[in-house]
């Protein structure tokens, strides 16, 4: 079983920053895809993206230009680095891996940004 154990969530003003961690429980996952989703309060749940194993990214437009996932394989890390927050980033965090054709998903981190 593939556990993701996430961390990094907090309140955070509009405009401010925030780093949100996911370590693997694995340590196999240089070929595999990592990534992100989330879901706000009554909305379903959006791909925000995702990093290959060749290091290859993928965001969804909401987030461009503002959020950087990288992934550091030597720590079974991915990383979701956010900037110029939004009040409409706010969500539940969840960090995905794919393992042997099966999805992985970690606990979540709530991100609540105000101002």
């Amino acid at each position: 079983q593939v556990q993701l154990v996430e961390s990094g969530g907090g309140l955070v003003q509009t405009g401010g920053s925030l780093r949100l961690f996911c370590v693997a429980s694995r340590s196999d996952f240089s070929l595999n895809v990592m990534g992100w989703y989330r879901q706000a309060p009554g909305k379903q749940r959006e791909l925000v993206g995702f990093v290959s194993s060749g290091g290859s990214t993928n965001y969804a437009d909401s987030v461009k230009g503002r959020f950087t996932i990288s992934r550091d394989d030597a720590k079974n890390t991915v990383y979701l680095q956010m900037n110029i927050l939004k009040r409409e980033d706010t969500a539940v965090y969840y960090c995905y891996t794919n393992y042997l054709g099966a999805t992985y998903w970690g606990q979540g981190t709530q991100v609540t940004v105000s101002s």
